[in-house]
């Protein structure tokens, strides 16, 4: 597999797009006034506890209050700082015996605001380095489960050796990153020292700053390139600002200099993400219907607990006979899906609605090549196996704002529902209101004002029953256009 990482960046916004073997894989997308929140460290102030729910707000200072539950609850404990998980069998420690109103309590934000959820938060605190992820609140050393079980071992107790322990200055926990696998013992300790001195940093803003202060920000989305995109697939890392690459440059040459070395200043006269017709593709990611090459076609939509994506067979006929053409389509539809959960960001439960297959051993083809493609997705994902109904659940890890929520908007006429009513519909609707206004009050006239298609049905199909209305209520109703309102908009004025 060949991967190629393109960024366009503007003062406004930077956009990041992962290529492989040609095709436009991953789309990030972070606009300077509404950069995300996950790995930020805040000292919040607990502005309500919630018994019935084993929660709190959090007040850090943004529009909404953000959320802690009680399983991310961290607490100090003899001996050290250690997590209140539950033993075996034994219930959590309730929230509020943790937490009170009023308290300072400095929380990390684990999953941006989505909708309308604010931003959940943890009161452990890690810290990601190049090589190593650091739990300060924590002794365990531990490896990447991408790293081969026969290697994590002696990987284990050299990072061990190198971290110390609180006798020795030393201690805190720590979590090799696949890409510290091969790392010397001088970049590892180089990067332990790194975050043992950002923590020290945090703790010492922590005591100095008032509550709402953030104490720590994540990186730009141009260094989490190189710190979490970056992989030995790489080929090329491709940036069209000069000014951004020197920064970008001097940053991975002092703490990720293999993923530096990847990287060219792009000089073509061509935008960049016109090389791979990006701006296209993220035009058809925020579209419901996904074409097959086969000629099939997915439809996928996303709700606010829940996305479907459903598999049609569309003009697809080319196969045998019909179980092969079913089984075709599902095929090529599994590599789809999995490109279109990277691609859109789509996040949380999956419902794929599959072509009903008869086969079990068609049925297990399709699914080994679901889970197949989903090896390639960087974000964890959960899947099970076809339903009695013949659909595969599955959940992938959410963290962030969908494409579609954060380059779009509902609809300020359909306010996100997709559909409006009819013209029709609204004329009944004017009628009955007209109809409920003339028994309330006494007006000279009644004045209908609405958008040019009700109104004109009212002068044409449904002209019989205004003049019968206007008849009934001894009143005249007279019509007026209003250029540029919806359908579903219209006022009834009474001179």
């Amino acid at each position: 597999m060949q991967q190629d990482i393109l960024i366009n960046w503007a003062p406004q916004e930077t956009r990041v797009a992962v290529v492989e073997n040609g095709a436009v894989q991953e789309l990030h997308v972070e606009r300077t006034l509404e950069r995300g929140l996950v790995g930020n460290v805040y000292l919040g102030r607990v502005s309500r506890v919630l018994p019935g729910m084993q929660s709190a707000f959090i007040d850090i200072g943004l529009e909404r209050a953000a959320f802690l539950h009680v399983a991310d609850v961290w607490q100090r404990q003899e001996g050290g700082e250690a997590p209140m998980f539950a033993r075996k069998g034994e219930p959590p420690v309730p929230i509020e015996k943790q937490v009170f109103e009023g308290q300072s309590l400095m929380v990390q934000v684990i999953k941006d605001p989505i909708g309308s959820k604010g931003a959940r938060l943890s009161t452990q605190i890690s810290i990601a380095g190049r090589l190593l992820v650091f739990l300060p609140q924590d002794d365990h050393i531990g490896v990447s489960q991408k790293i081969p079980p026969q290697e994590r071992d002696a990987l284990r107790a050299r990072l061990a050796a190198l971290v110390g322990d609180k006798a020795s200055g030393g201690g805190g926990g720590f979590i090799l990153r696949t890409n510290g696998e091969d790392a010397t013992d001088a970049e590892l300790a180089e990067d332990i020292a790194y975050l043992r001195k950002t923590w020290a940093g945090i703790k010492a803003a922590a005591v100095r700053l008032p509550p709402q202060s953030i104490l720590h920000q994540d990186l730009s989305l141009l260094q989490r390139v190189l710190r979490d995109i970056v992989s030995e697939a790489t080929q090329s890392i491709r940036i069209d600002s000069r000014e951004q690459f020197a920064l970008l440059q001097a940053f991975g040459q002092e703490f990720m200099p293999q993923a530096a070395s990847k990287l060219q200043l792009y000089k073509g006269e061509r935008p960049i993400f016109d090389l791979y017709a990006i701006d296209e593709e993220i035009g058809r990611a925020l579209g419901r219907r996904v074409d097959l090459k086969s000629g099939g076609y997915l439809i996928v939509d996303q709700t606010e607990a829940l996305t479907t994506i459903d598999v049609n067979t569309g003009g697809y006929v080319g196969a045998r006979n019909f179980d092969d053409t079913i089984f075709k389509t599902n095929l090529e539809a599994a590599g789809a899906i999995a490109r279109q959960l990277r691609l859109r960001n789509l996040g949380g439960i999956v419902i794929a609605d599959f072509i009903d297959m008869l086969r079990e051993d068609h049925q297990a083809a399709v699914l080994a090549e679901f889970k197949k493609q989903l090896t390639r997705d960087r974000v964890k994902t959960m899947v099970g196996g076809f339903s009695q109904l013949g659909l595969v659940e599955m959940t992938r890890k959410r963290q962030r704002e969908s494409l579609a929520h954060m380059l779009c908007e509902p609809c300020p006429h359909c306010h996100g529902v997709g559909e409006v009513k009819t013209a029709r519909t609204i004329c009944y609707d004017i009628l009955r209101e007209l109809l409920r206004e003339a028994r309330q009050f006494n007006p000279r006239e009644f004045r209908v004002i609405a958008s040019q298609q009700v109104i004109d049905l009212f002068l044409d199909e449904e002209s019989q029953h205004l003049a019968g209305l206007s008849d009934f209520i001894g009143k005249p109703i007279s019509l007026q256009v209003e250029v540029g309102v919806g359908q579903e908009l219209y006022d009834i004025v009474l001179l």
